[in-house]
């Protein structure tokens, strides 16, 4: 009897961790976890109004979906059934952290106030100076951040 509890509780525990997000710092994240069970993506801001709207506007946990193992929020019950149609489309590039430090090779925080939709697609920078240069070359910056991505995705940014 107790070997069989121990083996349900050993199961019960891999199946509760395994998760997509246990993959190391591939999406940036905020600290601790959301009412849905997962960390939480964006800051808050609905990536859906951002994404097709340019608009900064802050989700409600009442409104959340996660993908990837991450929670977004979402200002509307409609944002966030767009969401879960395309995630693919309205997540960030680059897991969401800073495209500039990515295409340097780094993992840097990405904060949607300073953030841009170019071709459709939101990429998060670090900081305002940060922002500034990337606009003196967007398609240069991307290209570089997109090379680079596929490299250090899978590498915890402390590592880089």
């Amino acid at each position: 009897m107790y070997r069989t509890l121990a083996l349900a509780t050993a199961l019960l525990a891999g199946v509760a961790f395994a998760t997509p997000a246990l993959a190391v710092d591939e999406i940036n994240v905020g600290p601790g976890l959301t009412y849905a069970g997962a960390p939480l993506g964006l800051r808050g801001v609905d990536p859906v109004a951002f994404v097709e709207r340019g608009a900064q506007v802050a989700g409600t946990a009442s409104h959340s979906a996660v993908h990837d193992g991450v929670a977004y929020y979402f200002s509307s019950e409609a944002n966030k059934i767009a969401f879960e149609k395309s995630p693919a489309h309205y997540t960030p590039q680059n897991g969401g952290f800073c495209t500039y430090g990515v295409a340097v090779g780094k993992k840097f925080d990405g904060d949607p106030r300073f953030a841009e939709v170019v071709d459709g697609k939101l990429y998060v920078f670090l900081n305002e100076a940060i922002f500034h240069e990337f606009q003196k070359d967007r398609a240069g910056t991307i290209a570089k951040a997109e090379a680079n991505w596929s490299k250090i995705r899978h590498t915890a940014a402390t590592a880089l």
